[in-house]
């Protein structure tokens, strides 16, 4: 299981979805660990639970296939090679402060808007069809544009869920990833009811002791493992949802600055695995210590950790929940409120922080429509740092 998913760890560049595809062609094709209802029935949970979608699919894979050992394998194959490399990322950068104001910084931060605005319009075009949706979608927006702190964003999406809940309409193609022949069957998972509710347990647990004990203690360790336990507890949508959450909590702090928050989210796009590896980048690079490496380790921790609870509380639930009709309805709703967050994320901080000139738009918008056609994300940040430059280069 570690070695299956060290190779995915070094060669899923692209995304979650892409991830996805990764996983299907590795286990379902491949290997023959499950077949394509099974596989979509994992798609399926982790289209339901907050946290890293790609990276909730492989630890349930090896939960499914290995039990408990298995899918703490599978994490750690598929997220070590861009942890590393986003640490090691962040110790060059602050270890020399005059990088931060480098050209090919610039040209990260200008990729990260067209990778950016490509997510948006692909889950737009995803999650947002039909008025309803579109018009919660852009009700998030608003709301967040307005007012964007984490508190919004967390209010708009139990908002959102519950006029799912109540307004949309239930089809069976309304659920997101979710072939029509995914099977409605109890899936076959190595874990127990009583080991699942422990897991349960201890997630509520920890939201409520972590933000209690940094307060007692002031421990700045204990803060960053409360915040990011926090985020990774309440990430709907994907990867790219945690950029607004972790800039509110990292940023106006003053624990990071907003450039040095843009440059670590763009280069994430360039390396493999799973964009939450952002949180490694983050504790090491972050003024306050702990960082480094005792950092980094605390970041990456407590941002997975929720994912890992998750998966192991929910599996074993999993079959008879998704078929009641109202949470499939909340299930879209959140999905196209998550589209208008994104879209709130675009403007600022990403699109403000990174456009200066006409010739930055131009090159961002370059970058979407190259993504849009299919070129890697590296290939958009290859582009990018070349412009960056260029333009330096001739003053």
């Amino acid at each position: 299981m570690l070695l299956a998913f060290l190779k995915l760890g070094l060669t899923s560049f692209g995304g979650p979805i892409a991830h996805l595809g990764y996983f299907r062609h590795q286990f379902v094709e491949r290997r023959r660990w499950l077949d394509d209802a099974e596989f979509a029935e994992l798609v399926a949970l982790c289209q339901f639970l907050p946290g890293p979608a790609s990276s909730q699919v492989g630890i349930a894979i090896g939960l499914k296939r290995a039990g408990p050992l298995g899918a703490l394998a599978a994490w750690l194959g598929f997220t070590l090679p861009s942890a590393l490399l986003m640490i090691g990322f962040a110790q060059h950068l602050v270890g020399a402060g005059e990088l931060l104001h480098a050209p090919w910084v610039h040209g990260l931060l200008i990729a990260a808007v067209a990778v950016v605005g490509q997510a948006v319009w692909s889950m737009g075009r995803q999650f947002c069809a039909g008025r309803v949706p579109l018009t919660i979608a852009l009700i998030a927006a608003f709301a967040c544009t307005l007012a964007g702190s984490g508190l919004t964003q967390l209010l708009v999406l139990a908002a959102a869920a519950a006029v799912g809940w109540l307004l949309l309409p239930i089809t069976e193609d309304s659920r997101p990833h979710s072939p029509r022949n995914a099977t409605e069957a109890p899936a076959d998972v190595a874990a127990s009811r009583r080991g699942a509710i422990a897991a349960l347990l201890a997630f509520a647990g920890l939201l409520i002791a972590l933000p209690t004990a940094a307060w007692m203690t002031g421990n700045h360790a204990l803060a960053l493992a409360d915040r990011f336990f926090r985020t990774g507890s309440l990430v709907f949508g994907g990867g790219h949802v945690v950029l607004p959450l972790l800039q509110a909590q990292v940023v106006p702090p003053g624990w990071i600055s907003n450039q040095s928050f843009l440059a670590g989210y763009a280069a994430a796009q360039a390396v493999p695995g799973p964009l939450f590896t952002f949180a490694g980048y983050l504790g090491a690079a972050m003024a306050p210590a702990p960082h480094g490496w005792p950092g980094a380790a605390i970041c990456l921790l407590a941002i997975f950790l929720p994912a890992l609870l998750l998966v192991f509380g929910v599996m074993p639930f999993w079959s008879t929940l998704r078929q009641r009709a109202g949470v499939r309805s909340a299930l879209r709703a959140v999905n196209a409120a998550v589209v208008g967050v994104l879209l709130s994320a675009l403007y600022q901080p990403v699109f403000t922080s990174a456009i200066h000139t006409t010739a930055d738009f131009a090159v961002a918008l370059a970058g979407f429509l190259l993504l849009l056609w299919r070129l890697p994300s590296w290939g958009v940040l290859l582009l990018s740092i070349g412009y960056a430059l260029l333009r330096a280069g001739l003053g």
